[in-house]
């Protein structure tokens, strides 16, 4: 099962013309990810949800913290999850 989670964006990289990235917060992990191809334009303090290191959307801040608190009411987010690369 594939999974996409909301994280808010914290910093926005446009210093290469051929890939836009950002540095995205989940729950105090900060990685690194892709909003290249993303239909919405972004900004820092948008939430996108996010899988494998590409943005796969923008989601309004109500909808991503609803889905925050899901995922840590099923213990499936402790904000130190070894599949994030913290930066």
């Amino acid at each position: 099962m594939c999974l996409a989670v909301p994280g808010k964006i914290i910093s926005i990289d446009r210093s290469n013309q051929d890939l836009t990235m950002a540095k995205v917060d989940f729950n105090g992990m900060v990685a690194d990810v892709c909003i290249e191809w993303l239909p919405e334009k972004v900004e820092v303090g948008d939430y996108i949800l996010a899988h494998v290191g590409l943005a796969l959307s923008k989601i309004d801040e109500e909808e991503a913290l609803l889905t925050l608190e899901s995922l840590r009411q099923m213990g499936e987010l402790t904000g130190n999850d070894p599949a994030f690369d913290s930066t």
